[in-house]
């Protein structure tokens, strides 16, 4: 993702927490819309659009088991959320109404996922260090980088939030936790070898293992419909100026997000191999049902660098296609177990705010 600060500053402001609602007097927060703007005609592969969420910085929504619910983190001041907090809905929306949440309503929360049989979700959080949101810097050196707080620990919790585990109690950052569609591994990002990444484990935080060796960040994994591999988005710097500069930033608890390809890997980090190699930011990458392509968001198309689109890549590297069409953030997309429906989180139809939403499609191949 390496680009200028003006670039990599308007992926913040995608991303960043603590926006305002969208301004729609007549929509309430969390209500389901259905409306022709809410897609573009060259998406051809999405069919009845709607919007489930309406308000806020809304994203990393994942599927249940079933397919019948959604986990997600978001920052939304309707909701009594000054940084991002886990919250469960069904695929349906919530009609207006906030919906549970999962999390301490303390410290900070990321990445959450259901766990077999649909009724516990897994999260990072940073409640057992603070009660407050952590803060850390945007910018640093004029490079736009993200924060991997070391007080981050995977914990299971009941869908009344009631804390059953935590998995992880390491010194420094764990987090990015998803689980097998078999239901046999869980796969997190750690520092705790000196470098940002991917680790396995089972679902009781037992068999601790490392999966990837070489330096740069390697994280956002899922595991592929096999159960088999690992797809995954990583950052790999080469010169000697690009390993100092993620050295001393990681050593500060920072990331460089600037440069990211999509990979994959058997679970124990053989076969390692890279899919894409767009340059820019290329990330979120999730697959297909059948095995057979990948889906990521980046922003590789966009000379500004501030267009972020979902696009679709063979697993071997070939037949890229653009999926969505988004005139600034389309992110996050993951598929239901059958195919049938995807969801993504996006920024179109925010009445011009920067708040990022959570959206349904049904998949069209």
């Amino acid at each position: 993702m390496t680009k200028s600060l003006t670039i990599t500053l308007a992926l913040a402001a995608v991303l960043s927490a603590c926006n305002q609602p969208a301004q729609n007097p007549e929509q309430k927060a969390g209500e389901t819309v259905a409306a022709p703007q809410l897609s573009y005609e060259q998406e051809k592969h999405l069919k009845n659009v709607k919007q489930l969420t309406n308000g806020g910085d809304n994203a990393e929504a994942y599927f249940s088991f079933d397919n019948k619910y959604l986990t997600f983190q978001s920052t939304y001041d309707g909701w009594g959320t000054a940084c991002d907090q886990i919250f469960y809905m069904p695929i349906e929306g919530t009609n207006g109404q906030k919906p549970p949440m999962v999390s301490t309503g303390k410290g900070k929360t990321t990445c959450s996922y259901f766990m077999p049989g649909n009724q516990q979700i897994i999260y990072a959080s940073t409640h057992l260090a603070a009660d407050t949101c952590l803060s850390a810097p945007r910018v640093v050196n004029n490079k736009y980088v993200w924060a991997v707080h070391k007080e981050f620990d995977i914990f299971v919790a009941d869908l009344q939030g009631k804390i059953l585990a935590q998995l992880t109690d390491t010194p420094g950052y764990d987090a990015e936790a998803t689980v097998a569609p078999d239901g046999s591994k869980i796969v997190f990002t750690s520092t705790r070898s000196g470098d940002l990444e991917l680790w396995t484990m089972n679902l009781d935080g037992s068999d601790q293992r490392q999966v990837t060796k070489e330096l740069g960040y390697d994280g956002g994994a899922f595991f592929t419909p096999d159960s088999k591999h690992l797809v995954f988005r990583a950052s790999r710097p080469k010169t000697d100026d690009e390993v100092k500069t993620y050295k001393e930033l990681l050593a500060q608890g920072l990331v460089q997000p600037t440069a990211l390809e999509i990979f994959v890997c058997d679970l124990d980090g053989s076969n390692l191999r890279q899919v894409t190699s767009l340059g820019g930011a290329n990330w979120a990458p999730f697959m297909h049902p059948s095995g057979s392509k990948i889906l990521f968001s980046s922003n590789h198309k966009s000379e500004s660098g501030r267009q972020f689109n979902i696009f679709a890549i063979n697993t071997d590297g070939t037949g890229l296609e653009q999926i969505t069409f988004d005139n600034v953030f389309d992110s996050f997309p993951m598929f239901t177990s059958d195919g049938k429906y995807l969801v993504f989180a996006s920024n179109r139809n925010n009445g011009g705010t920067r708040d990022t939403n959570v959206f349904l499609a049904e998949w069209v191949d």
